[in-house]
């Protein structure tokens, strides 16, 4: 049976003045209702998350732990704050626990609210807010009849805050981007080489565009870009030339690598491009924006649908291959009489399996999949790696590998951890 949860806003309407409380600031609480808790996967690490709610114009989320977080203690529920916002945000909160008679329960760690600051998608709170074994006690009273367990989120309301002091950001990525196709700093140089056709169209002629650059900057942003340059003595400015990417492209490419952004406009006409272009010189996080916008503007059909996977195949592109699954999954007996999977490789139809039961899934309501790599979206598995410092480059498969992996190491580590300090006990 799966977890049903949902979050009920304490609302308060006060006739009078009402009394100060907590040195006279004003909190919002937030009622968060984990159903069927007894019966959620417990195994360290799994956790559900709450529908978004909104405090201080931003959305938030409370992550729960049923088993506990890998940083936790043995037996112990977790419970996160979640920054959903894009930004960052500094809070003060404090979490709680409600018993079926609706008295709140403390946890002996949560003497004073917590302020933190944090940034957008990651979590904060109590790694041992109350023993697992505590929970599923009867006579602790703290699961309804209905075996729900209920947390009371208090968050202090911000106010307007009073005008503060003017402070310049950091220049260094304007300082970086004034030297970008500067040539006199410039140690560097791409001639990228164009087809053109002569008046009469009977031939096509090449012209080439130099694409001055600094060999520090590439070294650290772009290193395949770097490698294109071998050491040449006779000339103080090294060359290297690029023929299967077009001078406007390329542009965008390095404009990239020095910390500028690709007009939203040229990535919606040249998406595929970026993408290709992107895709042979590792410019990652480019290719994965241009995928984004490749996707969100391309109706998948009947016609293009294996054009567009044999392409997100061939380039990695998990996203568009999701996108090319998830049509494939809406549209499973159609599909089959008017497509033609001859060219479509074997391993590929494992991505079609994921999507059908990830459709089935939902169907039911089943919440499972936010703990479950296999069903995972690839938004969800990017963000995940992204927040380990991991690559977001690759095949489903491959993040997946690479998580379940990075899980399995911070498991290990922790256990060491646990065992040292048993150790340092014992001594």
């Amino acid at each position: 049976m799966s977890a049903v949860h949902r979050h009920v806003e304490l609302n308060t309407v006060d006739v009078g003045n009402p009394p100060s409380s907590r040195n006279g600031n004003k909190w919002k609480e937030f009622q968060i209702q984990v159903h069927d808790f007894a019966n959620l996967p417990f195994g360290r690490g799994q956790y559900i998350e709450s529908p978004e709610f909104e405090c201080n114009g931003l959305q938030w989320q409370l992550v729960v732990y049923p088993g506990g977080h890998h940083s936790a203690q043995e037996g112990y529920v977790c419970v996160f704050l979640k920054l959903c916002s894009s930004g960052t945000a500094t809070l003060t909160f404090d979490t709680n626990i409600l018993q079926k008679s609706g008295q709140k329960v403390i946890p002996p760690w949560n003497n004073r609210p917590s302020t933190f600051t944090i940034i957008s998608g990651r979590s904060y709170g109590a790694s041992n807010l109350v023993k697992r074994s505590d929970v599923l006690d009867p006579s602790k009273n703290i699961l309804d009849d209905n075996g729900t367990l209920a947390f009371i989120v208090s968050i202090k309301e911000e106010t307007e805050a009073m005008p503060t002091a003017f402070v310049p950001s950091n220049p260094f990525l304007n300082m970086i981007q004034e030297k970008f196709l500067d040539e006199e700093t410039a140690d560097v140089c791409f001639e990228v080489s164009s087809s053109e056709i002569e008046e009469d169209r009977s031939k096509r002629s090449r012209s080439s565009t130099s694409f001055h650059a600094h060999s520090q900057i590439l070294n650290i942003c772009a290193p395949m870009l770097a490698s294109l340059f071998e050491s040449n003595e006779d000339r103080s400015v090294k060359v290297a030339s690029i023929t299967d990417v077009s001078p406007d492209i390329f542009r965008h490419i390095l404009f990239y690598v020095y910390g500028g952004r690709v007009p939203k406009e040229d990535l919606k006409a040249h998406a595929k491009s970026i993408i290709d272009a992107a895709d042979k010189y590792s410019i990652v996080n480019l290719k994965l924006e241009a995928e984004a916008v490749y996707v969100k503007e391309t109706d998948i059909t009947m016609d293009n649908a294996i054009d567009n996977l044999l392409y997100a195949d061939a380039k990695n592109l998990a996203l568009l291959k999701e996108a090319v699954m998830d049509f494939l999954a809406e549209n499973t007996e159609e599909a089959s009489e008017k497509i033609s999977f001859s060219d479509v490789p074997g391993y590929v139809m494992k991505d079609l399996m994921v999507a059908v039961s990830r459709k089935e899934k939902t169907k039911q309501g089943n919440q499972d999949g936010n703990n479950n790599f296999t069903i995972m979206r690839v938004n969800e598995l990017r963000m995940k790696l992204d927040e380990k410092g991991l690559n977001v480059d690759g095949s489903r498969e491959a993040m997946i590998e690479a998580l379940s992996t990075n899980n399995a190491d911070e498991s290990a580590d922790a256990k060491r951890q646990r065992n040292d300090a048993d150790d340092s006990l014992a001594e």
